[in-house]
């Protein structure tokens, strides 16, 4: 006879013997570590459009962007008017117009024999501050000088009757009393000036209305060439007071005095006459046009 002999084989699940020879399974072992995350995957084709939505109610009316101004005139222009008070006390405007600045009553000035007028209807005839001189002269040595001899400015008065012999002032606390005050006034009518010939205010042209009524004031004159003119249809030639003198003269040295040399020319009233010609010649009266 021949003898076989067969080893046993160990199982994969506990220690058994192969089922082949009847042995039992094993128990399950634990559980692996998770793998890592896989590769996106491709992005996949866009889908069809949707079909479009039904129309939105309409919205309501939004408010006006904008305020349309009411007119407030039928010019649009800013007219000027300056106006003087011959007194040490600035003017009001006139209705309906702004005061833009106050200052100083300016007529004109001399330098070295010339003269440069300040129309006293303008805004350039109101300085806003004074002074005896208010310019200075600029030569071609390059040099610049203040309160030369020959320099004269000459203001506007507050004094209807000064003192014609009292000696020229020196200071500035005694001055600026006399220097008539003014107001430079905007507003949106134009300003004309009327004058009668006669004693009486003469009416105001039709759609015109009166803002003040004075005396009709042509030129003033001083030594030499030098004086200053009024256009007869600007305020400037209707002071609202009669003074005699009308300004006041200021020297490059720093003082302010009344000269007898200094002249104004007022209109006169037209005096009945039969004889035309030069009536009254050399004669005093008191006929001032207002």
């Amino acid at each position: 006879s021949v003898l076989y002999a067969v080893e046993a084989t160990q199982s994969s699940g506990s220690s058994g013997i192969n089922a082949e020879y009847g042995g039992a399974d094993g128990a399950d072992g634990p559980t692996g570590d998770a793998g890592d995350d896989g590769d996106d995957g491709e992005d996949g084709e866009y889908g069809d459009m949707g079909e479009d939505g039904e129309k939105g109610p309409d919205g309501e009316d939004g408010g006006c962007g904008c305020t349309i101004p009411e007119k407030q005139c039928k010019m649009c222009d800013m007219h000027l008017v300056t106006r003087h008070s011959q007194t040490d006390s600035v003017p009001e405007c006139p209705e309906g117009f702004a005061s833009l600045w106050s200052g100083y009553s300016l007529v004109f000035l001399e330098g070295n024999g010339h003269t440069v007028e300040q129309e006293l209807g303008s805004p350039g005839s109101c300085l806003e501050e004074f002074q005896t001189v208010p310019m200075m002269q600029c030569s071609g040595d390059e040099a610049c000088r203040h309160g030369l001899r020959t320099d004269k400015a000459f203001w506007l008065a507050t004094d209807g009757s000064p003192d014609m012999t009292e000696k020229p002032m020196n200071n500035l606390d005694d001055m600026i009393p006399r220097i008539s005050r003014c107001n430079v006034c905007g507003g949106p009518s134009m300003v004309l000036a009327r004058h009668s010939f006669t004693a009486e205010a003469p009416e105001c042209p039709e759609d015109f209305h009166e803002i003040w009524t004075g005396y009709s004031y042509l030129m003033g004159t001083s030594s030499a060439d030098s004086g200053s003119g009024q256009e007869l249809a600007s305020a400037g030639s209707c002071l609202e007071n009669f003074h005699i003198p009308t300004f006041i003269e200021c020297l490059g040295r720093g003082t302010c005095a009344f000269y007898i040399n200094n002249i104004d020319y007022w209109l006169a009233q037209n005096q009945e006459t039969t004889q035309p010609g030069m009536w009254g010649m050399g004669n005093v009266y008191d006929g001032i046009a207002a």
